[in-house]
């Protein structure tokens, strides 16, 4: 008769293995050598899908910045038929901030008014208020296609502001939010003298830890879409260690 003992012992030892290999934790994620923070104005939202798209691919949160801008569609960016385009990326935890609702550029401080030029190049002298209601208005036209407000941020097009409308978009709560040079990836530069094979090397050699990003959803200017190249930019800067995160909550 053989004794139980000896197989008892070898049931509890491959138990105790088993248990213990399941209770190992898997090994940690490298860590980040840096965090980059992608973001897109709207522009003519051509490839605004395609965008969204890479984006969910890789896993990558990004901030939007917003404005009223005529699409390659015929409509404007803030119309209710981009409410599923928006509604879409709030799910998906993005974060989001104002480009102005006209998409005009402020040109200089006069007295405690600011020139404000329109695309059409008609000029208008804003004071306070009305670069507030400016700046609100993307964030209430968000809050009614998709039940979220913007985050406290916007970016002047074009990045141009002056000492009084940074001082008013503060005082109504939005902080102004700029680039890096090393971040303006040249979407709407001309291809012909910049080709995507350049500007996707030049971000993938100069972009550094904390830099911000630029891009649009779509350009008018340029022939060769610079968007297709998202793809292989972030699959270039993930595996060089960076990180992404949003713009929500930083400083």
């Amino acid at each position: 008769m053989i004794c139980p003992l000896p197989r008892l012992l070898i049931a509890l030892t491959l138990l105790a293995g088993a248990t213990g290999a399941a209770a190992t934790p898997s090994a940690p994620a490298a860590a980040c050598k840096g965090t980059l923070y992608l973001t897109f104005d709207t522009g003519n939202m051509r490839h605004a899908e395609l965008i969204a798209e890479t984006l969910a691919k890789h896993g990558v949160k990004a901030t939007f910045f917003l404005a009223q801008e005529a699409t390659s569609r015929g409509d404007h960016a803030l119309d209710q038929t981009w409410a599923p385009y928006w509604q879409a990326r709030v799910a998906e935890g993005h974060a989001f901030g104002s480009h102005t609702w006209r998409h005009g550029s402020f040109r200089s401080d006069r007295g405690d008014r600011v020139r404000y030029r329109l695309s059409d190049g008609h000029s208008e002298d804003l004071d306070a208020q009305a670069v507030c209601d400016e700046v609100k208005r993307p964030d209430e036209r968000f809050q009614e296609l998709t039940g979220r407000r913007l985050d406290p941020l916007w970016r002047a097009p074009g990045g141009r502001t002056t000492p009084n409308t940074l001082a008013a978009a503060k005082s109504c709560g939005y902080r102004h939010v700029g680039w890096a040079a090393a971040g303006f990836l040249g979407d709407e530069l001309p291809s012909e003298g910049y080709p995507n094979s350049l500007l996707l090397q030049r971000a993938l050699d100069r972009l550094r830890d904390g830099d911000i990003v630029m891009a649009h959803l779509g350009i008018w200017s340029r022939k060769d879409a610079f968007a297709p190249m998202l793809d292989p930019l972030i699959s270039g800067l993930k595996t060089r260690g960076f990180c992404f995160a949003t713009l929500r909550g930083q400083p």
